[in-house]
Formats: C-alpha cells, sequence, structure tokens
C-alpha cells in the first residue's frame, strides 16, 4: 500500500465526518469543506493506486 493511499483514505474520512457535521448543524460552509476533502481524499488514493500499478508493472 502506499502512502498516498493511506493519506488519502485518511482525507476522505475527514471529509465524511465534517460533512454530516455540517448537515447536522445546518453550516454549509463546513459541509462544502467536507464535500472538498472527500474528493481531494479520492483523488489521493487513485494517485497512490496508480503508483502502486506502477511500481507493479515494473518489476514484472
Amino acid at each position: 500500500m502506499h502512502k498516498d493511499q493511506m493519506k488519502g483514505a485518511a482525507k476522505d474520512a475527514k471529509g465524511s465526518v465534517k460533512e454530516a457535521a455540517g448537515k447536522a448543524t445546518g453550516n454549509e460552509r463546513l459541509e462544502a469543506e467536507g464535500a472538498a476533502d472527500r474528493v481531494a481524499g479520492k483523488v489521493q488514493k487513485g494517485v497512490g493506486n496508480l503508483k502502486d500499478a506502477a511500481r507493479d508493472a515494473l518489476k514484472h
């Protein structure tokens, strides 16, 4: 597992919590920040997946 995958997963989880807190309190700004963090986390996980795939391809 690449470090980008772990960092992306953490950012995605943090975004989910922020988004849920924003919805629960009616804070649209917090909800939007959470959604943005989730997207950034998913992108970072994807980058980690690509790096893993490239490393595996170079081994074979």
